[in-house]
């Protein structure tokens, strides 16, 4: 026999759905812990760590002193540029940038970029912003030999569109991997969120049409502003549907 659900949880999936549903539209204030205690028949601690769990979630954010209130629905993303999935989900990209340097490569850009053990890297640490709200800081390897043609300054739009334009360069498939991580205090003062908030952290590959990997990235995402989509196929499923 399945364990009854915590009360604070039900209370947290009932206002979550609300707030899904759109009952509860964003930057509307939440009832006070009073008033979901007495609805919900329970105490006002329960009723707290249900607000709390919406909170971590990132669903809403408290403002002192006037309350709880409902938050912006996370911005739908997919692997890809920035730019042009803030464009597609209607927003207005900006970016800043923080350092742009040619390095010595680190280790796992090295490998990703398959780079001679001296061969430099260009780096790039850009504070992605959408209609000037900080949403992502994305730090970037390329072979340094792929910027010979390229303006010293450190590009404030798209630099796949860049590379196409000077270098030929064409993007042709993405692979990453997704962890959530905690953000650094650094971090978290440039993406304006709490010491201690979590990140999803996207590590990036980004292969040309010949397959050959030319930009290495480890992109932080505020967790409560982001929410990727994956659309893969599933292995084994076309022999599966062949044995059939």
């Amino acid at each position: 026999m399945r364990p009854a659900q915590p009360a604070y949880l039900a209370i947290a999936d009932r206002l979550r759905d609300q707030i899904r549903a759109g009952d509860l539209a964003p930057h509307t204030a939440l009832p006070s812990e009073r008033a979901l205690s007495e609805s919900a028949g329970v105490s006002r601690m329960t009723a707290r760590h249900a607000i709390r769990q919406l909170e971590q979630e990132g669903v809403v954010y408290r403002r002192v002193p006037r309350g709880t209130f409902v938050a912006e629905p996370r911005i739908p993303l997919r692997i890809g540029s920035f730019h042009d999935e803030m464009i597609r989900a209607g927003r207005r990209p900006v970016a800043e940038v923080i350092w742009a340097r040619t390095q010595p490569a680190p280790e796992a850009a090295r490998d990703a970029l398959r780079l001679d053990q001296d061969e430099p890297v260009r780096a790039l640490q850009r504070l992605r912003r959408a209609d000037g709200e900080p949403i992502a800081l994305e730090t970037s390897y390329w072979p340094a030999r792929l910027w010979r043609d390229l303006p010293d300054q450190a590009p404030a739009g798209s630099v796949w569109a860049l590379l196409r334009q000077r270098t030929g360069v064409v993007p042709a498939r993405a692979q990453a991997t997704f962890e959530v991580v905690t953000i650094d205090d650094a971090a978290a003062a440039l993406l304006e969120v709490p010491r201690g908030a979590l990140a999803i952290r996207l590590t990036r590959w980004t292969f040309d049409a010949d397959g050959a990997c030319f930009e290495y990235a480890q992109d932080l995402y505020r967790a409560d502003r982001a929410a990727f989509s994956v659309d893969a196929a599933i292995p084994g499923a076309a022999a599966s549907a062949g044995a059939g």
